[in-house]
């Protein structure tokens, strides 16, 4: 663990310049020992902390840590950035160091499966100078080429403290959301959707039930739960098979084993959802639940009856159950898709970012991060499926 004084000008946003001895500090922690010996704190922060920040929470961090031990990762190097102003956490920035062939990369812990970049942040600190900090002692405990800030979210703490040296990459994407928070009742807010929309829906339902039993089943544990995860991990990997496809989560092999042990996790809230028709889950999905949002991780559906649209129906029995445990919202997290904007009340837009941290990362970012990466994957996509396939090692993805 490092540990680095910053100066005095960290202090709440419009604070009256108090002198004080007192001067805010980073430290760093590598060894999941130096982060349990701030759990009380940092689930403190992360309580106070709105916004979509649970690929910065503690039960986050720890997952990645013991999935990182459990397959004798060496090459796992944890990087917590802290800033302490005397006992009082400030700010969390937890990373890790990649190594590549050509350059080393800080990135948020988890980075290949998780799906948010953020940093907790307590209310009133500037996020610029607080970044500016986490990101200076990160890179002092562990030197790197440049930062990689992959899907932020507008708005988020993290997107306000961005230095002006960031680079946005890639394309825009966007993140469909659905607030709850100011309905009384899921019905009032089932009221919003467009009347429209509501028949078609009742309709598609009313086929499915001419032919046999629709119902939906609701999980947070045990065997139910086990069964959705690995249903839903492998149809979305098979599916994204046959169109060519591939991410970041499948990209090392692992994924599915992650997200198995995910459930063995004491301190991670799960939510499971699986819609079935003549006893066979036609549609499924299950995600995280933290700070009262829920985040829709993975999903999968029977293509066989896409006439009748599952997605779009299970989602709705999804939104009832967050709604029947005063969730304040569903995260439906990137990418945009039609069933998602059927009962999204926005689409939050994200963003990639990269920040240079020596002349190496900026050329590095100039050529392969802004250049050569996205003519790459636009002539990719544009290839027939099949030779996509064969290209990206016929690897599916959540």
């Amino acid at each position: 663990m490092t540990s680095l004084a910053l100066g005095n000008d960290i202090a709440p946003v419009n604070a009256p310049r108090v002198h004080t001895a007192a001067r805010p500090r980073a430290r760093v922690l590598t060894s999941r020992f130096a982060v349990e010996e701030i759990a009380e704190q940092w689930l403190d922060l992360e309580s106070r902390c709105d916004g979509a920040v649970f690929f910065q929470s503690l039960a986050w961090t720890r997952a990645i840590y013991d999935f990182e031990a459990a397959r004798h990762n060496r090459g796992f190097t944890p990087v917590i950035a802290t800033l302490w102003l005397g006992n009082s956490l400030l700010a969390i920035l937890p990373l890790e160091r990649i190594k590549t062939p050509t350059r080393r990369v800080l990135s948020p812990i988890g980075q290949a499966y998780a799906q948010y970049a953020d940093m907790l942040l307590a209310h009133g600190q500037d996020p610029q100078k607080a970044l500016s900090c986490l990101l200076s002692a990160a890179a002092g405990e562990a030197p790197a080429e440049g930062v990689s800030f992959l899907k932020v979210r507008a708005g988020s703490a993290l997107e306000r403290g961005l230095p002006a040296s960031s680079v946005r990459t890639g394309s825009e994407m966007g993140a469909p959301y659905v607030t709850l928070s100011g309905h009384a009742d899921f019905d009032s807010y089932h009221k919003t959707i467009k009347s429209k929309t509501r028949k078609n829906m009742r309709n598609a339902r009313n086929r499915l039930e001419r032919d046999g039993p629709l119902e939906h089943q609701v999980s947070s544990g045990g065997p139910s739960i086990r069964g959705v995860i690995e249903r839903t991990v492998s149809g979305r990997a098979a599916r994204l098979r046959s169109q060519g496809l591939t991410s970041r989560a499948f990209a090392d092999g692992s994924f599915a084993k992650f997200c198995d042990g995910i459930v063995s996790q004491p301190d991670i809230e799960l939510l499971a959802g699986s819609l079935r028709h003549l006893g066979e889950p036609i549609a499924e999905q299950w995600g995280f639940v933290h700070n009262r949002r829920y985040y829709a991780f993975v999903a999968s559906r029977d293509f066989a009856h896409s006439e009748e649209s599952p997605g779009k129906l299970h989602l709705e029995e999804m939104l009832r159950a967050c709604k029947a445990r005063d969730l304040v919202g569903a995260d439906l997290m990137v990418p945009v898709m039609p069933y998602k904007l059927t009962w999204a009340t926005e689409t939050v837009p994200v963003h990639d970012y990269a920040v240079p941290l020596n002349w190496r990362g900026r050329i590095a970012i100039t050529v392969w991060d802004r250049a050569l990466r996205p003519w790459l994957k636009s002539r990719v996509l544009a290839m027939p499926k099949g030779l996509r396939g064969i290209l990206l090692g016929s690897r599916g993805a959540s």
